[in-house]
């Protein structure tokens, strides 16, 4: 009898929990983000309140990127879809097509001002949909590398949220909230490290032109012997262009990218005599256990890895 009292009560115990549970918390909103800087945004605002899954992972290109059966899948189910935008992912409009999607297309760069990019070599492309022809100024897509951007796919985040679960709203402003204020540290000590490096030495070598906001923002030169989008190789002349520039200006580092071959970097490496001073994160973060895992430690590893180039520290 006390036995069959004791496995009432428990049952009684289980079953009102679990009603607790399931009134309390309404089903996670279901995120796809088109690359990883995007996912990282989204799981900060919306916490415990959404499931996000990425379609370019760690690593990843999304200049390049060809889309998966299991990508349309999840389009297909999604409730809300963060995008870029500016041509960033050349592959979205067909992804939107192939899952028919009833999910709302939320372009995080409303808002940003965007940078035009004009190629230093002629044949450098840029995004799919807008290449450079013969040298015509573009829009550069790559605006989350500055951080005063950041903070506008963050707010742009937490209003999409707020509009698709309005009882969650008041928890998405206050992870951004929280979050914004975690980016406002980070901003001042890239400011910090780039006012420690003289002028004279803030040219910096990457793979392809994934900087231009950083630059704008913070006051570094980056050359690269790509254009915006990784989508081709440039020239042999092109790259000898690039060498005579880089000995003209006086580089002082020269970085590969995650996202990009290192043979070409390697070469330019060669040719000039400046050594190779690490990797930088431009278009995805690393892999969980890496130095770029979130936007934030990306942003801490790239300043650190520039200013130690640099610098020798």
């Amino acid at each position: 009898m006390l036995k069959s009292i004791h496995a009432a009560l428990a049952m009684s115990v289980i079953t009102l929990t679990a009603f607790g549970a399931s009134s309390a918390f309404a089903a996670p909103l279901k995120v796809v983000a088109s690359f990883t800087v995007i996912a990282d945004f989204a799981k900060n605002v919306g916490g415990d309140r959404i499931d996000v899954t990425t379609i370019v992972g760690p690593d990843g290109d999304a200049h390049v990127y060809e889309p998966s059966p299991a990508d349309a899948v999840a389009m297909a189910k999604a409730d809300i879809v963060l995008v870029n935008g500016l041509h960033f992912e050349g592959f979205l409009q067909r992804l939107v097509d192939a899952s028919a999607t009833k999910a709302s297309i939320i372009t995080l760069t409303k808002g940003v001002t965007p940078i035009d990019f004009k190629p230093e070599f002629a044949d450098a492309d840029a995004a799919e949909g807008a290449g450079t022809g013969g040298g015509k100024t573009v829009t550069d897509p790559h605006a989350f590398q500055s951080i005063a951007n950041a903070r506008i796919y963050v707010k742009n985040i937490a209003e999409a949220f707020c509009a698709a679960d309005s009882d969650g709203c008041v928890s998405y402003q206050t992870n951004a909230a929280a979050y914004t204020k975690k980016l406002d540290a980070v901003e001042g000590e890239v400011k910090a490290a780039i006012a420690s490096i003289p002028e004279s030495k803030r040219v910096v070598i990457t793979s392809h032109d994934a900087f231009g906001y950083f630059e704008h923002a913070y006051g570094l030169t980056f050359l690269a012997p790509q254009g915006i989008s990784t989508d081709s190789e440039p020239s042999a002349a092109d790259v000898a262009k690039l060498v005579t520039q880089v000995k003209q200006d006086k580089a002082a580092a020269i970085f590969v990218e995650n996202i990009t071959n290192p043979r070409l970097i390697e070469q330019i490496a060669s040719e000039t005599g400046i050594k190779v001073g690490g990797t930088l994160y431009s278009d995805a973060l690393s892999q969980p256990d890496g130095p770029a895992a979130t936007y934030i430690d990306m942003m801490h590893n790239n300043i650190r890895q520039i200013k130690g180039a640099i610098l020798g520290s």
